[in-house]
């Protein structure tokens, strides 16, 4: 019994210890499935509805001398368009568009990177600091040109003339929105006021990419904080430059809202723009089928300016 037992315990661990023939797994065959094409429908008919049926309705409508009311009556075809560009009111828009583009642009990026710099240091208040720059930027257009149209009071004891009256600078007291010479210039100001927060929280978020091991790199290649400035920083935010100079050089052309609420485009034609005309020719004058073409040629323009940009600046930047 004993030397039946030793044998059968002699013999378990062989049994254990026996290789598994490991069971073929099954396959599931696999299902070639597509989402239904109709779950883009709804975005589609949003699509449609808001962008695609105004937009070619306007290019129709730039072909007509359509008051707005009515029927159509007449098809005049490319006059429209000829006559922009006979147009004093029209080109004026243009030239004042162009110049507060190019103003606009630069000051803006420029004020932008510069907070960016700064509240991407250590000092404290940095992060208070970003919360107050990008403030106005989350307050209506509207307001902040009301807030401003009484900043720029011409009373020579009120808004900022009362501040350099104050300070004994009465020679620098103007009619800051009323004055044709300095209207553009004042707007031109409250928009970059308002949208250089915008630009600098890109350009934050660009200088937080950037690798601290370039900067120790350079450091002990004894380059000057100028030299990893002209050398690191401004290469590694290319993307963030591109992103912004997009978005500025578009809100430029097509800037509306500050200008309409501060002056109405006036004194006179001052400060008109490309956009107030539009609206004016449409809602004031009826003139539907002017407005329209107006239209059409700041849609190809702002198309044209912000690919060529784009382009351009894709190839500076750096992987």
């Amino acid at each position: 019994m004993t030397s039946s037992s030793t044998l059968e315990s002699a013999a378990a661990p062989e049994v254990a210890a026996a290789p598994r023939v490991p069971s073929p797994r099954r396959r599931r065959p696999r299902i070639h499935t597509s989402p239904p094409w109709w779950f883009a429908l709804p975005a589609f008919l949003m699509f449609a509805a808001i962008v695609a049926v105004p937009t070619f309705t306007g290019l129709g409508v730039a072909f007509t001398d359509w008051s707005g009311l009515g029927e159509i009556e007449h098809i005049v075809w490319f006059q429209n368009f000829i006559d922009v560009f006979s147009d004093k009111q029209a080109l004026g828009s243009i030239r004042n568009t162009l110049l507060l583009t190019v103003v606009i642009v630069i000051v803006q990026n420029v004020i932008g990177l510069l907070l960016a710099l700064g509240v991407h240091s250590r000092v404290k208040s940095r992060f208070a600091l970003r919360t107050i720059f990008f403030a106005p930027m989350v307050v209506s257009a509207v307001m902040i040109s009301f807030v401003w149209k009484y900043i720029y009071n011409p009373r020579p004891d009120a808004g900022i003339n009362g501040v350099l009256g104050a300070l004994g600078l009465d020679w620098l007291q103007q009619d800051w929105l009323g004055d044709p010479e300095m209207a553009l210039w004042s707007i031109a100001i409250i928009v970059i006021w308002q949208a250089a927060g915008y630009s600098m929280v890109i350009f934050l978020a660009g200088l937080t990419g950037i690798p601290e091991e370039l900067y120790e790199a350079a450091m002990v290649d004894g380059a000057t904080p100028m030299q990893r400035f002209r050398h690191i920083t401004i290469p590694q935010l290319a993307p963030a430059m591109t992103i912004n100079v997009l978005l500025s050089l578009t809100g430029a052309l097509t800037l509306f809202t500050q200008v309409l609420t501060t002056t109405g485009g006036g004194p006179g034609y001052a400060t008109e723009t490309l956009s107030t005309i539009i609206y004016k020719e449409a809602f004031i004058y009826g003139n539907f089928g002017y407005s329209a073409a107006i239209a059409v040629l700041l849609t190809i323009g702002v198309s044209i300016v912000a690919f060529t940009q784009l382009r351009i600046m894709r190839r500076r930047e750096v992987d």
